[in-house]
């Protein structure tokens, strides 16, 4: 049977520039990144000709995160959405053409005047998700929705949530799930039993069941022995990307070790 892969975020160093980022995934023992297209790390026709000749010299895999500050695909405004959409859509033209295999993204958002439109933010949610799948598949880029941790606003949270999306959107979207996300919902474990065909790519990091820290494995309340079974009840073998801020070098060797 086969076993997931290992992979790291570069969320971990979102605050350095984006050539120091280069220098530390040349240096990694993994074969799997996954680019974080926000700050300073924001993705340009330069930057990816740099990651391609990188991933041919380091025989690396990209994977790659939507930008996610300031963006909400539920937005209730029709001119800034289509902005935050044309943005979004550059992210997945640049997702194919570092022929990542996966782009991830967030749901939308509730804002200040949801209580006033009963409904509307989730419809967009879903028609924007419909429009990102579009484009995507006119790419050839695999895209999947994260999961998102508790106290956000954002329209999906938990399993139920998921299975309402799923329900109605009709698309071969995936579904990226973040166990420290989950965890703070106590969801992980439903999650991976609930959508086991869903399930395209895992974010790993851990907290303290309260808010999202990112912490090292091992580092906060996730019982990663119980993760580690419902991976191999699940036979989930796809990539795990550890999304942690701290300890990082750390949790790749135990996530390793975990997974032996």
């Amino acid at each position: 049977m086969a076993k997931p892969k290992i992979g790291l975020s570069a969320l971990c160093w979102l605050s350095e520039p984006f050539k120091k980022m280069i220098e530390h995934i040349t240096s990694l023992e993994t074969a799997y990144v996954e680019i974080v297209d926000d700050g300073f790390h924001t993705l340009n026709k330069q930057r990816i000709s740099t990651l391609k000749n990188i991933a041919a010299s380091y025989n690396l895999q990209y994977s790659v995160h939507a930008p996610f500050a300031d963006i909400n695909i539920a937005s209730p405004s029709r001119p800034i959405l289509k902005a935050m959409c044309r943005r979004l859509e550059d992210s997945i033209a640049y997702a194919h053409y570092l022929n990542a295999y996966v782009w991830v993204f967030h749901p939308g958002l509730k804002t200040g005047i949801s209580m006033f439109y009963p409904n509307m933010d989730w419809h967009r949610n879903v028609e924007t998700a419909r429009l990102l799948f579009k484009v995507a598949n006119d790419y050839g880029v695999r895209i999947a929705i994260e999961n998102v941790p508790e106290p956000y606003p954002f329209l999906m949270k938990s399993v139920e949530h998921f299975v309402k999306f799923y329900e109605e959107i009709n698309e071969d979207i995936g579904l990226a799930l973040d166990v420290g996300h989950a965890n703070i919902n106590g969801q992980i474990e439903s999650f991976m039993e609930t959508f086991v065909s869903k399930i395209v790519h895992i974010h790993a990091h851990d907290n303290d069941g309260k808010s999202d820290q990112h912490l090292g494995i091992g580092y906060g309340t996730v019982s990663w022995g119980n993760f580690a079974k419902a991976l191999r009840r699940t036979s989930y073998d796809k990539v795990i990307v550890i999304e942690s801020v701290m300890h990082v070098n750390e949790s790749v060797q135990k996530l390793k070790q975990l997974l032996a």
